[in-house]
């Protein structure tokens, strides 16, 4: 087993690295307002490039600050840190933010995926580093006011300053990060496990087997409405559970019944053949398989991604979801907004 990765706290983690510098945040989406809000209000200088005239923009200015151009933000910034989605990253740096990027200044980033693929490549002279709190944003928001901090991963890609890792714990640390421990990576290590995690466990696997066993029930006869209690609306209560205490703590607190079931049935679901497919998915992500093809899908319309979107949206599971939450109002049940 590979060794444990150590933590860094507040006192090994001083915010002293930005004070005097401008910190330039790159969109004001999900992580971009936990960001800009924790570290101004963390006592750092912060300014925000967004659209004026977008939902995002005019959140970000009526949480007080005074949105501007990506090109004017980078210019007036020491620290640079991209918080647009991937898929755009790569022609708004190039268009942007590249022209901008002067000897000593630091580029950071919220998520490996463009750097590690190479589909951004800054210049040698300018510090590179990568601050990814382990949760969305909204989460790193409410707990950096609550007065605690969602743990961040930290890596340095380049430093030809010397002062990479500095700017990096400060960061960290002023966006909350520091309360809870900061996990020294690489930007190899956060980008591929991080795209893992999602396709294979939190998102596709998960949805995919939510799907599956919704299909298998009503299939057999039995209402959809009994079926989506018990393959998607406990799902939460199992998640609360081994979030709190892992697997021991979640069996711990189910029935023998179900413990039992959990046993002999998962290895069933879970197959050999299934972990040799995640090996596959693994590889994929590692040689660059993956982030090809979503950068072609990106720059062919996103014709697959929304064929696929849509059929999901429209699956049984959705339509009945959507009409019991709306009979559950303690639930404040989300819908994405409209396009």
């Amino acid at each position: 087993m590979p060794e444990p990765l150590k933590m860094v706290y507040e006192q090994d983690a001083p915010i002293d690295g930005l004070k005097g510098k401008t910190i330039a945040i790159l969109g004001f989406g999900s992580q971009g307002h936990a960001h800009a809000q924790n570290m101004r209000d963390s006592g750092l200088k912060v300014i925000v490039a967004n659209r004026r005239d977008s939902a995002n923009g005019r959140l970000a200015i009526e949480k007080g600050f005074d949105p501007m151009s990506v090109e004017d933000a980078v210019k007036a910034a020491d620290l640079a840190i991209i918080t647009l989605p991937d898929e755009v990253q790569p022609e708004v740096y190039n268009k942007s933010i590249a022209p901008h990027l002067k000897a000593g200044k630091t580029l950071g980033v919220t998520h490996g995926f463009n750097v590690h693929f190479k589909t951004i490549t800054p210049p040698t002279d300018v510090d590179v580093i990568l601050v990814a709190p382990k949760g969305p944003g909204h989460l790193v928001r409410s707990e950096f006011e609550k007065g605690g901090g969602v743990p961040c991963l930290l890596a340095v890609h380049q430093d030809p300053t010397g002062n990479a890792r500095a700017t990096g714990l400060a960061w960290a640390n002023g966006v909350g990060g520091a309360r809870s421990g900061i996990i020294e990576t690489t930007f190899k290590d956060e980008c591929e496990t991080d795209l893992f995690g999602e396709q294979v466990v939190l998102c596709g696997g998960l949805s995919a087997l939510i799907k599956a066993g919704f299909e298998t029930l009503t299939e057999a006869g039995y209402p959809p409405e009994m079926a989506y209690f018990e393959c998607v609306h406990e799902v939460k209560l199992i998640v609360d559970l081994i979030y709190q205490g892992g697997l021991d703590y979640m069996r711990y607190s189910i029935s023998n019944t179900a413990e039992w079931g959990d046993l002999i049935t998962g290895p069933r679901i879970i197959t050999d053949q299934t972990k040799a497919e995640m090996k596959k998915v693994l590889t994929e992500i590692q040689n660059g398989t993956f982030a090809k093809g979503w950068r072609t899908e990106y720059e062919t319309g996103m014709k697959n991604f929304k064929r696929l979107y849509e059929a999901d949206n429209t699956h049984p599971v959705e339509v009945t979801g959507r009409k019991l939450r709306k009979m559950m109002p303690w639930l404040k049940a989300k819908e994405p907004p409209k396009a």
